[in-house]
């Protein structure tokens, strides 16, 4: 436990900035997995879901909780995955 106040302070902001972080990473992941297993299964709204995973992925980017390469390396990702599972 820290004794400064200043660090005090800083751990006390540090658990309340994660408990803010932790769900919208947690929504990000999650949107990913559901495309992922939905592509997998062949289902019919894929490009309704392609754009409900791509916004999720933006809105993570722009909060920082990923980086801009990250992004668009998993939106490219994504996108591969919706033309495999249309194609088929």
């Amino acid at each position: 436990m820290p004794i400064i106040e200043s660090s005090i302070q800083r751990d006390r902001l540090n658990k309340v900035e994660r408990a803010i972080r932790v769900p919208q990473i947690s929504a990000y992941r999650t949107a990913i997995k559901n495309f992922e297993k939905a592509a997998a299964a062949g289902a019919d709204n894929l490009d309704r879901l392609y754009s409900k995973t791509s916004a999720a992925v933006d809105k993570a980017q722009s909060k920082n909780l990923i980086k801009k390469n990250k992004a668009s390396r998993d939106k490219a990702r994504l996108y591969l995955l919706l033309k495999s599972a249309s194609a088929k």
